[in-house]
């Protein structure tokens, strides 16, 4: 019957507009808060679509036969499912949709890189050359809409199995692999070593980009699902994977992430005022240093570089600011061009007003007689020949240096994995990176561990780290099963 009904209603959509109708709508912009007012506030920049706003874009989906952008999906969304609810006006039922495959919806709506995964294989951008259907504007909304509503679904859970599974890290991989074990009828418990349930989605991303009210709503309907949450423990410290296993836990998902800074090593880098991206915006996201009535310490520079190119910058960039700096900059090696951090956030962050010091690179910090930064040394760069990665390589300009005065540096040149969890397992295969070693279905050497995430891949999306969970409960089911 729901076969029948879904060939009818695709049907009916076909013939109320023409291919040709919808190639000719062009795509939504975003609504956003205006750059000088929230440049200085922690309010949400994106505003959502609003109701007409997210029919007419959905008007513009194909509806492809072969749907290339559920390829681009880590996570393999209904993505034309979805949309086609709501081109259809049946917002609650878009949402169920994307609850089938995905366990933080809201989130990726917002954070992850649509313009390198799905929005990048879509036909618009393939074939037309045309922009792509804005399928993340689209998520959101769903995701939005049916939280807002009040009738917020919970996924089909199978009957308990009886069966305990353990997950290490309550970020975005650990968080959607208890979601697909829990619905397949598993005692799903995840242990946080931090006192709020997120990991990266509430310690790593500010809440101008996304609030910590849409992550607990998401986190709420997993407990909703029968997933338990254990804060303030520590895998590898509080109890051990061994302790788990004497508990009954017949499997662990490790999710730790990639929580250990990584600094340049340069004369200076050890001055007062300068921190990592990881330790600056956990004081900041996590533990409200922001707020005057809070005692989490906290230096607000006026001048404030952040070095770094990424995501994690331009969320430290932008923070600066909205903690009083007067110049907040962006000091990367490279070019703008080879900048790994998406599109929309070096276009926010240029309309705040942030610096872009591109082709410059650190290689000092002078401090004063209380040992606190007060200037840097930038070597200016150019590109050379492309490196192991696809991007040209920074190459130093002979003597063109420059030094520009700083109170504050953040330092945003990557992450390395956590190492409590590989450090504390006995023949658990861990790579020279630090990365614990898996199979193709994210399984260690120790049969019962799996892992995925950062602590897999030393540095990833929040939309990967979800695909490699999604992996592993498959995998996992498919173990304990046999």
């Amino acid at each position: 019957m729901a076969e029948d009904r879904n060939v009818a209603w695709r049907e009916e959509l076909r013939k109320s507009l023409s291919n040709k109708e919808r190639t000719a709508l062009t795509r939504v912009k975003m609504n956003e808060l205006d750059a000088k007012y929230r440049a200085r506030v922690r309010e949400e920049v994106n505003q959502g679509l609003t109701k007409e706003q997210a029919l007419q874009e959905s008007k513009r989906c194909l509806d492809c036969p072969n749907p290339t952008c559920m390829q681009g999906c880590p996570v393999s969304i209904n993505i034309p499912g979805f949309i086609k609810n709501i081109e259809r006006g049946e917002f609650l039922e878009a949402a169920k949709v994307l609850k089938e495959t995905s366990a933080l919806p809201a989130v990726c709506g917002r954070v992850c890189p649509q313009e390198k995964q799905c929005e990048s294989q879509c036909i618009y951008k393939q074939k037309l050359k045309k922009e792509a259907v804005a399928i993340g504007y689209l998520e959101r909304f769903a995701a939005d809409y049916e939280r807002e509503s009040g009738q917020i679904s919970v996924p089909e859970i199978k009957n308990k199995n009886g069966v305990k599974v353990a997950v290490v890290g309550s970020g975005p991989a650990g968080l959607s692999f208890a979601g697909d074990m829990a619905k397949n009828g598993y005692s799903v418990t995840v242990f946080e070593a931090l006192h709020e349930i997120g990991g990266v989605l509430k310690y790593g991303i500010p809440e101008f980009r996304l609030p910590n009210r849409i992550v607990d709503v998401e986190i709420n309907n997993l407990r909703k699902m029968g997933v338990e949450f254990v804060k303030d423990c520590i895998i590898g410290k509080t109890i051990s994977i061994e302790d788990l296993e004497k508990e009954g836990f017949k499997g662990v998902f490790v999710a730790s992430g990639a929580g250990l800074p990584r600094f340049m090593n340069i004369p200076g880098e050890n001055f007062i005022g300068i921190m990592s991206s990881n330790e600056y915006l956990t004081r900041v996201n996590l533990m409200d240093a922001s707020n005057p009535e809070f005692d989490t310490p906290i230096y607000k520079g006026k001048n404030v570089a952040v070095i770094g190119g990424g995501n994690t910058a331009m969320d430290s960039v932008r923070t600066a600011l909205r903690l009083g700096a007067e110049r907040a900059m962006i000091v990367y090696r490279r070019s703008e061009d080879e900048m790994p951090a998406r599109l929309e956030e070096v276009k926010h962050a240029k309309e705040e007003g942030v610096e872009f010091l591109t082709l410059h690179n650190p290689i000092e910090y002078f401090g004063d007689e209380k040992g606190r930064v007060t200037k840097m040394r930038l070597q200016k760069m150019e590109l050379g020949e492309p490196d192991a990665s696809g991007r040209r390589s920074p190459v130093e300009i002979p003597g063109a240096v420059v030094d520009i005065d700083v109170d504050e540096v953040i330092v945003s040149v990557g992450v390395s994995p956590n190492p409590l969890v590989p450090n504390s397992v006995a023949g658990l295969n861990v790579s020279p990176k630090g990365t614990i070693v898996v199979n193709e279905g994210m399984q260690s050497s120790i049969p019962m561990i799996f892992a995925g995430g950062d602590i897999v891949r030393g540095g990833a999306t929040v939309i990967l780290a979800m695909g490699d969970g999604r992996s592993a409960a498959k995998a996992m089911d498919d173990y304990l099963k046999k």
